[in-house]
């Protein structure tokens, strides 16, 4: 943040107006932030919000005369320190004498000459009881001063190196907090401040302490705490401020806290783990996800920029040969091993392939007949709630988008979003980042111009989805928000249908994300069946059967409250999936909504497709390793919702190895008997499952056909199409990135490949 220049706020109590209004005009033209007060009573209760640098008290007044107000600032050690001019038109000299011995620093007597008034404020800002940067507390927090908490940081380091126990240094910062100085002022910054540390606080270990820093920043010391206890301290100090709501003056705000944090390990002295401190807040502050970030020596810019040429020809190397290793070790995985192992096995007297093959069977009947399942429960899937009575509230959409990707389209999806026709205030945020200056940015701004509604709003910095939604976040002022990727073009009327379902006690709803250039390839016609076969079928099936929905990204309406204090993590590969489920884990509800639609744009090439699903895959992997045992003993789920995260995160990632298994099994039997043709085919078990789980992609593609959206539905020769090319390619694609993705996540190669829009 940028340094603000001292601007010193100033307290009058003084019950008669016309003084109370000459002397403010006369301190606001000098410069001061001025807050006024008719008597002693009003003055405590602003004193309490915020401490000013200077109070201005007459003596007789109604409720709560000067003295008395004197006697009572004087006796609190918070207030102890504030100076104190008094203002009297008494000319008897007892009470002024009485009330420099209660305290007083100054007096001045009625009528005043203006410069003689300038000159006492300017000498009692300048020199106060104690010199501010003397002072143990910062005054208007309550925290440490910024002086005094690097004492007790060098003295703790110093303890820590002598044997004792480390802990953490972090540093705490208020994204809003620069914007909101410019136009609130120093007052509310100060009562912004105290909150903070009220809640910083709360709870908090009782050695822990907190310090007050330039540029609107705060230090936290957690002593004698290791790096993963101070990593869910502050992590917990982190969504105590982000549900908080601020008052500042006559405003309610929320804002959004960012932490970095050291170890005390990591330096030598107290200046370097602070700037380590600082460099990992200024790495969280990228992201603005709620998640304190530890710092790392990679975090440095210096690390990033001087990596040698042998370092850089090896990562051309390793990006060259990585797929190929990796596709060859899934291979191995499923096939050479379990083949091997068979076959030595048997070799021993030991033939497991009978066994092996009922497992396979039985996983097959599974998925087959959750599909099913799915299917049926979506045909009964319920409406949306009745439309609720009364004004409608104000509502948000924030559109993501990398603009180089998405340049040609993103003004025409403005514009859809421009059309809609929701009666309350909607308000339409652009949240995207750009590498460079580009020509369409013009554009928006002028659509911004034209139309209140719409803030273009680039996020500098930001490399990911999540940092331009979680950034967008301090700006938005609707009471429920919906999510979009930029090719996205909701239906006039989907703003209202959400909150339909928001109204009625339901906290995030997913809508129908609809493919609109499916005849663009061969790739396009198959993915826009698959999203029906998603969206129509799976989705609204799955939440009947496991009694919860699931966020897919896009087209998905938020509390606004919640988003808020759940965010999107951009550390992983799937954010949406894995604020789905920690929303899911604390028992909030989900809707799933197949007419509430958007229409957006299909992978075209089969290169797109493929890194596309390789990412969603590798995405979920993270989320089923994250969320999988938390989430089943999560006591907010019920039985069978848990039913449903094992289906989800667990079934979901073991599947694809199993049913792959029937491809060695069958090699071996071929191997053991003489060919495939010396096999009995027909024994009825076999015939009968086999029957039964091929009847899934006929099954699945009726279910489809029967609830897709008329305009998919009307290309009927898509759905033989996408039939033939499942059976025969899609689905053991599918299967065999869902293997690789695995292979992937466990080598930690997280390469962030962008969707190429048309």
């Amino acid at each position: 943040m940028t340094e603000q220049s001292p601007k010193f706020s100033i307290l009058i109590v003084e019950d008669d107006e016309a003084i109370r209004g000459l002397v403010m005009r006369i301190l606001t033209g000098a410069g001061y932030e001025v807050i006024e007060a008719s008597n002693g009573r009003q003055g405590l209760q602003y004193i309490s919000e915020a401490l000013p640098n200077l109070i201005i008290s007459d003596i007789m007044m109604p409720e709560l005369d000067g003295l008395e107000l004197l006697q009572q600032l004087r006796a609190d050690a918070t207030t102890a320190a504030i100076p104190l001019i008094l203002l009297t038109a008494l000319r008897g000299k007892e009470t002024l004498v009485h009330g420099l011995d209660l305290g007083a620093d100054d007096y001045l007597v009625k009528p005043f000459e203006i410069n003689e008034l300038l000159a006492r404020v300017r000498a009692k800002l300048a020199r106060p009881p104690a010199p501010a940067e003397m002072l143990p507390l910062d005054r208007p927090s309550g925290a440490l001063s910024s002086a005094t908490f690097r004492q007790e940081t060098a003295r703790e380091l110093a303890r820590a190196r002598r044997g004792g126990t480390a802990g953490v240094l972090a540093c705490l910062e208020l994204i809003e907090l620069e914007r909101l100085h410019e136009r609130l002022g120093t007052r509310s910054s100060d009562q912004i401040a105290r909150q903070v540390v009220q809640l910083a606080l709360d709870g908090a270990h009782p050695l822990t302490l907190i310090g007050r820093e330039k540029h609107g920043r705060f230090a936290l010391l957690l002593p004698e705490a290791s790096t993963s206890t101070a990593q869910r301290q502050l992590a917990q100090i982190a969504n105590r401020i982000a549900n908080h709501i601020f008052q500042a003056g006559s405003e309610h705000l929320r804002l959004t806290p960012s932490i970095g944090f050291a170890s005390l390990e990591s330096a030598t002295n107290a200046d370097d783990l602070h700037r380590q401190a600082l460099v990992a807040l200024e790495r969280a502050g990228e992201h603005l996800d709620l998640q304190p970030l530890g710092y790392r020596p990679e975090h440095d810019a210096y690390t990033h920029t001087h990596t040698n040429g042998l370092a850089r020809l090896w990562q051309r190397v390793y990006a060259a040969l990585a797929l190929p290793i990796q596709l060859v070790l899934v291979f191995t995985l499923f096939l050479v091993v379990p083949l091997v192992a068979y076959t030595l096995l048997a070799a021993s007297g030991h033939d497991i392939t009978p066994q092996a093959y009922i497992v396979v069977v039985i996983a097959l009947l599974i998925t087959a007949t959750l599909i099913w399942v799915e299917g049926f429960l979506a045909l009964v899937a319920p409406p949306p709630p009745p439309e609720p009575a009364g004004p409608k509230p104000p509502a948000s959409a924030i559109i993501a988008a990398y603009l180089p990707n998405e340049a040609a389209t993103i003004v025409e999806t403005v514009e859809a979003f421009l059309r809609q026709e929701y009666p309350g205030p909607l308000q339409i945020i652009l949240a995207y980042n750009t590498p460079r200056d580009l020509p369409v940015e013009a554009a928006l701004t002028a659509i911004a111009r034209r139309d209140w509604r719409f803030l273009p709003l680039r996020i500098h910095d930001s490399t990911s989805k999540a940092q331009n939604v979680n950034a967008a976040l301090a700006y938005i002022n609707g009471e429920f928000v919906g999510i979009f990727d930029a090719d996205h073009h909701p239906q006039p009327d989907s703003f209202m249908r959400a909150w339909r379902w928001l109204a009625h006690d339901y906290d995030i709803v997913q809508g129908h994300c609809l493919v609109r250039n499916g005849g663009e390839s061969w790739v396009a016609r198959a993915v826009a069946v698959e999203f029906e076969a998603i969206y129509a079928v799976s989705h609204p099936g799955r939440a009947q059967l496991h009694k919860f929905g699931i966020f897919g990204g896009s087209n998905g309406y938020w509390r606004a409250s919640l988003l808020r204090q759940t965010r999107l993590h951009g550390f992983m590969l799937t954010e949406d999936i894995d604020s789905s489920i920690r929303v899911i884990e604390a028992g909030y509800r989900i809707a799933s909504d197949p007419l509430l639609i958007s229409r957006e744009l299909a992978t075209t090439t089969l290169k797109a497709f493929f890194n596309q699903r390789l990412r969603w895959s590798q995405g979920w992997f993270q989320v089923s390793i994250r969320h999988a045992w938390r989430a089943t003993l999560s006591p907010k789920l019920s039985l069978r919702q848990k039913f449903g995260v094992i289906q989800l995160l667990v079934w979901r990632e073991i599947y694809p190895w199993i049913s792959f298994q029937m491809v060695p099994i069958l090699i071996f039997l071929a191997w053991r008997y003489g060919g495939l043709t010396q096999l009995d085919w027909f024994i009825p078990i076999f015939v009968l499952t086999t029957l039964f789980t091929q009847s899934v992609a006929i099954g699945q593609v009726l279910f489809t056909y029967r609830l897709a959206a008329p305009e998919i539905r009307q290309q009927r020769g898509w759905f033989v199409y996408f039939l033939l090319i499942s059976f025969c390619f899609f689905t053991p694609l599918k299967n065999l990135i869902a293997m690789l993705a695995q292979i992937k996540e466990f080598m930690r190669e997280r390469q962030w490949k962008v969707t190429p829009r048309g």
